[in-house]
Parts: structure tokens; C-alpha cells; sequence
């Protein structure tokens, strides 16, 4: 698949948030965020259940109101004149608001009137949205009688169908089998052709690989941001991948041995990230010591999940910035 880091973005912020802030009660679901999404780009948004992804996606679609701080769409203050930016935006929740009981060509034509797109233009909107989709020959299908990652692609062609500039993607793909997952990220890719800017929040790691650039949000904050193979890059140390036959005992071993930074089950074997690579040799001799065999210890160039792992416990918490 093409990547994201192939696509021509400028520079030039179509979206823009700052000292962004939402709070219910004395909690802060989103704190502090300044973010700067440039036009004709892929950003994603990755983080846990409980970051804040849902709440700062309301936010920037205008939806939900902040507490603090603005979002600005296209130079619009949304704050301010939150119903100027519905033209240029598209939103799709993580529960897209599909008819159950209303065919796939009436979905269409339903959000088209609730959009107001002029009906001279509705049939070749539709037939292009049609086009990306595949969804053509299933037109005449109940939404409520697609599979999962059909409905996902309506709810998409549904939330295009006034051809807005950004698209603001809640976890789009939560759920979804992996054949539809990447078929959706396909779509996603064509769209950016066509010079849609693009907002996706996802808690799939891999899934940030394919952005031109990725904010992780932790406790409501952003903290870090860059190109995958950036935030990759400033992951300390170095990582080595061991298999084991015990791999929970050797996590438990490994995590109280000094010059060992994490050790975290990666499928059916452990990322060991410690803090230079002569320490391969001392791993060995500690499992070894306690009855755990290496079945193989080899170094790794680190992924999306262990510079998340790697970065996000580096970030200080919402009460260390308060008391800094």
C-alpha cells in the first residue's frame, strides 16, 4: 500500500486548535492542546480509551463546546461561529447515525437533502462515492443488513456527500475485521488524491504508520508529535526481541534488572528495550539464573508501539506541569 508519507501536504494549517480544554466536573478530558493540522495532509490522533480522542474530535467538529481555548477551521473561529464551518468539514462518529431501515442509495440521498447539495450535482456525487466505496451494486441493500465494515463505508460516503474539505475520523476502524480495515485505509488514501485533508483517531498503533504525522494524546494531552519514523527515532536505547518459553516469567525477571528500560509482550514473545546494547549478553545470564531459557534474543528497529510504550511514560502528568 502507498504510504501517507508519500502525499504532498503543504504547510498551510487548515486546522488549528490552542490552549484547547474540556472539562466535566474537576476531570480534564482534553488539556492544554495545541495542534496544527496542515492542509492536504493524513493526521492521526492515537491514544488508549480515556485519552481523549472522542472529546477533542467534538470539539474540532464543532459539536461539543470547549471550556477553554479555540479551534479554528479554515481561519473560522469555531468557538465563535461553530454553524460557518459545517460546509467545510465532514464528521464521522464512531456510531455513524445510519437509517437501519433505509436502503444504501436512500442513506445517500437522505444526508444529500440534510446537506442541501444542490440535486443537479446529488447524481454524480453519489455515483463517485459509489466508485471509491464499491458500495454500487449493494445500493438497494437496508443499511441495517451490511456487514460491519460495509456500514463503516457508508457512514463515509455518507459524511462526503457535500465534498467538505476535512474529514474528521472518530476510530473508524474500532471493531472492523482487518480485510475491511485495510480496504477502509485504501479509501482514505484515495481521498487524500483527490486533496481531502484528513483527521483520524485510532487506538491501533499500526494504524499511525500509515499518517504523514501522528500526535499521541495521553491523559488529555498531546505529547509528542511527528512523523512515524521520527517518533520512532527518539525511542532511547535499544530494543531486542526475545522468545521464551516462559514469557510472563521473564517479563517479571527482566523489568527489575538494572540497564532494563520495559519489557513488554509483543505476540508470543517480549520487546526488551534496555539502555545500550551490551546488555544482551546480561539478559541471557539473568534468565538463565532463574530457570528461563532464551529460545532467541535479537535487535529490533523499535515500532509504533514501542515508541508509544517508550514516549508516553516519559510525558509528565497533568499534575507534574501544574506544580512545574
Amino acid at each position: 500500500m502507498e504510504s501517507a508519507l508519500d502525499m504532498n501536504a503543504d504547510m498551510t494549517p487548515i486546522l488549528k486548535t490552542s490552549k484547547l480544554c474540556r472539562k466535566f466536573g474537576d476531570l480534564y478530558a482534553v488539556r492544554d492542546l495545541d495542534l496544527e493540522v496542515r492542509k492536504g495532509e493524513l493526521f492521526g490522533i492515537v491514544g488508549p480509551d480515556g485519552a481523549g480522542k472522542t472529546t477533542t474530535i467534538r470539539m474540532l467538529a464543532g459539536i461539543m463546546e470547549p471550556s477553554s481555548g479555540d479551534v479554528w477551521v479554515k481561519g473560522i473561529s469555531v468557538k465563535d461561529d461553530p454553524e460557518a464551518i459545517k460546509e467545510h468539514i465532514a464528521y464521522m462518529p464512531q456510531r455513524f447515525g445510519l437509517y437501519q431501515d433505509l436502503t444504501v442509495i436512500e442513506n445517500l440521498l437522505f444526508y444529500a437533502e440534510l446537506f442541501r447539495v444542490p440535486k443537479r450535482l446529488r447524481g454524480p456525487r453519489i455515483d463517485q462515492l459509489f466508485g471509491f466505496s464499491r458500495l454500487g451494486p449493494f445500493k438497494d441493500r437496508l443499511a441495517g443488513a451490511l456487514s460491519g465494515g460495509m456500514k463503516q463505508k457508508l457512514g463515509l460516503a455518507c459524511a462526503l456527500i457535500h465534498s467538505p474539505d476535512i474529514l474528521l475520523l472518530d476510530e473508524p476502524t474500532n471493531g472492523v475485521d482487518p480485510v475491511s480495515r485495510r480496504d477502509f485505509w485504501k479509501i482514505l488514501y484515495d481521498l487524500l488524491k483527490e486533496g481531502i485533508t484528513i483527521l483520524v483517531s485510532t487506538a491501533y498503533l499500526d494504524e499511525a504508520e500509515r499518517t504523514t504525522r501522528t500526535g499521541l494524546l495521553h491523559e488529555g494531552r498531546m505529547v509528542q508529535c511527528g512523523e512515524p519514523s521520527a517518533l520512532k527515532e527518539r525511542v532511547s536505547g535499544a530494543i531486542y526481541r526475545l522468545v521464551s518459553a516462559q514469557p510472563d516469567r521473564a517479563r517479571t525477571i527482566l523489568s527489575g534488572l538494572e540497564g532494563v528500560l520495559g519489557a513488554h509482550v509483543f505476540g508470543e514473545g517480549l520487546h526488551v528495550r534496555v539502555e545500550h546494547p551490551g546488555l544482551a549478553d546480561t539478559i541471557e545470564g539473568e534468565l538463565l539464573k532463574n530457570g528461563v531459557e532464551a529460545i532467541s534474543l535479537k535487535p529490533i528497529s523499535p515500532s509504533m508501539e514501542d515508541a508509544f510504550l517508550a514516549l508516553i511514560p516519559a510525558a509528565p502528568s497533568a499534575e507534574e506541569k501544574t506544580e512545574q
